[in-house]
């Protein structure tokens, strides 16, 4: 059964110590922080997400995944490492060079913090095998990064299918996350593809019922 990391980027921010009380009752599996700068991506929600984080570690101690959208992917690593995350993912595609890449993973795993690298629609899964023995866990982006309210992409699951099957011949134990417009319409295809962790942000917050609804996004 996959693992259900709520994405918290679409709350009421004058509701949000509510929001964010209530999705640690029902007890989900991390709390996906979506980091974006205005650059790598055109939206900015880097002082959002960074108030949101102060307020999840005064509440809760579930886990912190959190998903980089930005160019200057150091200096924001650093800002994060302070809420002592689970997860920190960075994007390929914002890097120059393979050597940039694996010092990056280093320097994150060096920090007792567990390393992921997101890819976005158009990049080639192949992209990520050289680095997948060195990190925790792929991100397969299902909608392009840095836009709300996207349909889910249905080539991408086909890209976590190609994935799972790499990671499972070569033995590796590399997990695969997947993020972008899945609901309960998809669900069941994006685990059946072999999505360890599906990441859910709206089809959760605006169900009425986040328990109901993330029991039914694990086994729908």
């Amino acid at each position: 059964m996959p693992e259900i990391s709520a994405s918290i980027l679409s709350i009421d921010s004058e509701k949000s110590m509510k929001i964010l009380h209530e999705l640690d009752e029902v007890k989900i599996d991390y709390f996906h922080i979506d980091v974006m700068d205005g650059k790598f991506v055109e939206r900015n929600t880097s002082d959002i997400m960074y108030r949101y984080c102060s307020e999840i570690k005064q509440i809760s101690t579930i886990p912190l995944d959190v998903h980089l959208m930005v160019k200057d992917i150091k200096k924001y690593v650093d800002v994060y490492l302070a809420f002592e995350p689970s997860i920190i993912t960075f994007h390929l595609e914002a890097m120059e060079t393979e050597e940039e890449s694996m010092e990056l993973i280093k320097y994150i795993n060096s920090n007792g913090v567990k390393c992921g690298i997101s890819i976005s629609p158009e990049t080639d899964v192949k992209e990520i095998y050289k680095y997948l023995p060195h990190i925790h866990m792929v991100l397969i982006m299902t909608v392009v990064p840095g836009k709300g309210g996207q349909a889910l992409i249905p080539e991408t699951i086909l890209k976590i299918k190609e994935l799972k099957n790499y990671i499972e011949q070569n033995n590796l134990d590399t997990y695969i996350e997947a993020d972008g417009g899945i609901n309960l319409d998809n669900v069941k295809d994006i685990r059946l593809a072999g999505t360890d962790i599906i990441v859910a942000g709206t089809a959760i917050t605006n169900s009425g019922n986040y328990r109901n609804s993330i029991n039914a996004l694990k086994s729908e």
